[in-house]
């Protein structure tokens, strides 16, 4: 690939342990997978299908075959398990997502109330079936400010559990969770998540539009794990995390210089 050798900040290569891209496919066709992914795949670690998508999308495994086929690992959207835990389907859900080739799994409690410890529960049993769990913590309910110390609490219970890493919840148009409805970073929680001891490393910030993605990199540094970005802005997201877009170019490479950009960036 051709390219100037510019100096960039470094950056992990797949497969990653951190820098991790957990993008969301909302419904997209089979072209329109191979389209972006001919462009993105080498930045995009695993697609989640949103919401319980996978349950409607007539051709599933053409879709998946076309992700490995670049490889791309997918995950079913967290609904799919929480609509499986209330209706007693749990061991249908693990078959189905093992028959697909889902190696990602999400477990979560934002939509449908599940008790804490019961969450834990699955996120133990999904793990000793071979699945890399993808725990979210925070409600999807805007109306619900989550304590900062009860962040702390549920991500190192899940992390306990043996997920794999934690979301953080913000939701698909980030108005829940760790955003207010106003899309504005809850800095209080955010703070104390990360001076709690929990590994940045261990989690996966749900940052869906640009405004919540630069406060993310220029916090936490390219390699910062983000997740709910539509499939379609994955290689825009990389640009912010190597500096080769205007929003966080000065941040990389003129750090003693706040950019204009960087100073209306969302604040906590």
């Amino acid at each position: 690939m051709p390219s100037i050798p510019f100096d960039l900040p470094p950056r992990s290569q797949k497969p990653r342990s951190k820098g991790f891209t957990n993008a969301l496919d909302s419904g997209l066709g089979v072209r329109a997978i191979e389209d972006t992914l001919e462009v993105c795949a080498a930045y995009t670690d695993v697609v989640k299908l949103g919401w319980g998508t996978a349950q409607l999308t007539p051709n599933l495994a053409e879709k998946l075959a076309v992700y490995h086929r670049f490889d791309v690992a997918t995950c079913p959207g967290g609904l799919m398990f929480e609509l499986s835990y209330w209706q007693n389907k749990t061991d249908a859900y693990a078959s189905f997502a093992a028959d697909m080739g889902f190696s990602y799994v999400e477990v979560s409690n934002g939509s449908l109330p599940i008790p804490e410890l019961e969450k834990c529960r699955q996120v133990e049993a999904l793990t000793s079936k071979g699945f890399k769990v993808l725990s979210e913590v925070g409600s999807k309910d805007a109306d619900f400010v989550m304590a900062p110390d009860a962040w702390v609490s549920a991500i190192k219970d899940d992390l306990s559990a043996g997920a794999f890493k934690v979301i953080v919840e913000g939701r698909a148009d980030a108005s829940a969770g760790i955003y207010g409805a106003d899309g504005k970073v809850r800095g209080d929680a955010i703070d104390a998540i990360l001076s709690s001891g929990i590994d940045p490393d261990r989690l996966i910030f749900e940052a869906p539009f640009k405004p919540q993605m630069i406060f993310f990199v220029t916090k936490l540094g390219p390699d910062v794990n983000v997740g709910n970005v539509a499939l379609g802005e994955v290689l825009n997201l990389e640009t912010l995390r190597l500096g080769l877009r205007g929003h966080t170019v000065e941040h990389f490479f003129a750090p003693d210089h706040k950019s204009a950009h960087e100073a209306t960036a969302i604040q906590t």
